[in-house]
């Protein structure tokens, strides 16, 4: 007895669909329905792009790091 074969799609037509989504306001189950996808399979995509865009822990900056003046910054504001 043979198996289902399982489907393959190209990194480019997952960030398409992906994009869909974001562009078109439509749910992930909605745009699915439209590829004739399952939920669950776009669902990843989405969070597997998510992913690949939020920064690493080693680049991202604290708020506080990036809103603390420098020394000689505060020292000007300090004289005026």
């Amino acid at each position: 007895m043979e198996g289902r074969q399982r489907r393959w799609f190209a990194d480019d037509y997952k960030r398409q669909a992906v994009d869909l989504i974001a562009s078109s306001g439509l749910s992930i189950g909605s745009v699915a329905k439209e590829l004739g996808l399952r939920d669950s399979v776009l669902r990843r995509w989405v969070e597997q792009r998510a992913a690949r865009l939020e920064p690493t822990a080693a680049t991202r900056r604290s708020t506080t790091q990036a809103t603390l003046p420098s020394a000689d910054h505060a020292a000007e504001i300090a004289r005026l």
